[in-house]
């Protein structure tokens, strides 16, 4: 058969991954250490994600609140440099009210990237003024659309005298907040192969005077090594995936989380509305149920996490809730998940998911060279054999 390649590096600035894949950010205790070491000795880039990081027990006003949460994302970095030698990022919500708390602390600990989703990063913290300090670092925003792109191109340009390093492009098939109106949820305009050629696009016209070049990596929805390879054939410099890494040994859920996610049917992954004012999806649950028919109600907010959350309003605490399902208490909280977390059938490493992708990558590629090649001898053109040859 043919001598077929295994995945593509994937190159941000000066730092070269032989993966091309980004493990996304799951707060509220997803993704720590565990899953994120594990995903960068893979050497795909592995990411902690700082929302609601030490539980919502610990969250408060006060001062002391704010430094033990921050003196966890750090030790949880640190733990992961322990653990591995490879890439590690840190996600951060633009919408959390300690946002540049965050990012100082991911920067302090020279993290490789530094995600930034759930919202616009057009202010940047004053310390990254010295550039040569925190070069290390990769700075990449999340969007779901190529005015958010290019919205960011050009204020940082303006403001920082800088682009982002990458961005990560979701689609609306993300698992947990979309950004999305409801409507355009199921909007084949709003597609992810619509929203990467578009935020490909965007980023060129930018930066075309420049001769700079920023790689756009694919999220949402993507959960076989055949959605990789579609998606570089498209352009993108590699994915972004998480929800196919919740079933893993490694992921720093409970077991009855990741549980959620195998028993799980088509019609159990739903979209809701998050007391956040934004859509979700998830996997529904009875605490789902009994919070849409009103029957559940918000203790008092200690620590208005969020930016955008209505006490007032809110049927439920989405942080407790969040935090209930990590620690397997999903009577009283519900687990966020991609569109295709009904597929995982099974807990394995993450290095056998790994190895998993590239035999379905591989096996794509393969495919994908098959009808290149009929096409070739239907029009009765001279075969071209493949580079590599056969073996």
């Amino acid at each position: 058969m043919y001598n077929l390649p295994h995945f593509p590096k994937l190159n941000i600035g000066d730092l070269e991954l032989s993966l091309p894949i980004i493990q996304g950010g799951m707060g509220v205790g997803v993704s720590l250490s565990s899953l994120a070491s594990a995903v960068a000795e893979e050497g795909g880039v592995g990411v902690i994600s700082a929302a609601i990081i030490n539980g919502v027990e610990s969250v408060g006003s006060s001062t002391k609140s704010l430094k033990a949460r921050l003196e966890f994302l750090r030790q949880e970095i640190r733990r992961s440099r322990r653990l591995t030698d490879g890439a590690i990022g840190v996600n951060i919500l633009v919408a959390l009210t300690d946002y540049e708390d965050y990012f100082r602390v991911s920067l302090e600990e020279g993290v490789e990237c530094i995600f930034l989703g759930a919202g616009l990063p057009l202010k940047l913290p004053e310390m990254l003024a010295d550039r040569g300090a925190f070069a290390h670092t990769k700075l990449i925003p999340i969007v779901s659309s190529a005015r958010a792109a290019r919205l960011i191109i050009k204020t940082w340009a303006k403001k920082y005298l800088r682009v982002p390093d990458a961005f990560v492009v979701e689609g609306p098939l993300a698992g947990g907040h979309l950004g999305f109106k409801p409507e355009q949820i199921d909007d084949p305009a709003f597609d992810l192969e619509h929203l990467l050629a578009d935020v490909l696009r965007v980023a060129k016209e930018e930066l075309v005077d420049s001769g700079a070049r920023i790689p756009i990596i694919a999220a949402g929805g993507i959960y076989s090594g055949g959605d990789i390879d579609r998606f570089m054939e498209l352009g993108a410099a590699g994915v972004q995936m998480a929800t196919r890494f919740v079933t893993t040994y490694e992921c720093d859920a409970s077991l009855r989380f990741k549980l959620a996610y195998l028993e799980a049917g088509p019609e159990d992954i739903v979209i809701i509305k998050s007391p956040l004012g934004l859509p979700g999806r998830a996997v529904e649950n009875e605490f789902l149920r009994s919070a849409e028919r009103g029957e559940r109600a918000p203790r008092n907010c200690p620590w208005k996490c969020m930016k955008s959350c209505d006490q007032r309003s809110a049927r439920y605490c989405i942080a407790e809730a969040l935090e209930n399902a990590r620690l397997g208490k999903l009577d009283e909280g519900f687990t966020f998940a991609g569109s295709n977390a009904y597929r995982a059938d099974t807990i394995i490493s993450v290095a056998e998911l790994v190895r998993t992708l590239s035999s379905e990558y591989r096996l794509a590629v393969f495919r994908r060279m098959l009808v290149a090649y009929w096409e070739r001898l239907k029009a009765g053109r001279r075969i071209i054999e493949p580079q590599g040859g056969l073996t």
